[in-house]
């Protein structure tokens, strides 16, 4: 069985470390894909919002060099996450743990580029 996902995508929010108990650092990011095809009845492009978890080094980089805005390659696996509520529900969703991230345009290399322009 393979559980492979690679994504190319712009950062939605400024990723923010965290260290946990353990020491180890983590941050979380979400990440718009556009879809490849126009939505049949307002005939713009959709996009798909997916949760990425960076962990260590990954996570210290995407903190020290992604923006708002960022576009960035994610290679990593799918997981399910569950969450609970205090009064006993829960849902689950998907999220990805990435292995390998790619910066592909940092969005402060591109006000720069236009600062000087």
């Amino acid at each position: 069985m393979v559980n492979h996902v690679t994504l190319v995508g712009r950062v939605v929010f400024e990723p923010e470390l965290r260290k946990i108990d353990t020491g180890e650092s983590v941050s979380t990011l979400m990440l718009a894909l556009k879809r490849p095809f126009k939505n049949s009845e307002t005939h713009t492009y959709d996009s798909d919002f997916i949760r990425v978890t960076l962990w260590r080094g990954i996570a210290e980089n995407a903190v020290n060099y992604c923006k708002k805005g960022s576009i960035i390659g994610v290679r990593g696996r799918v997981a399910q996450k569950t969450f609970h509520y205090e009064d006993e529900k829960s849902f689950s969703y998907p999220e990805i743990i990435a292995e390998r991230m790619s910066f592909i345009k940092l969005e402060n290399e591109s006000k720069k580029a236009e600062a000087t322009a």
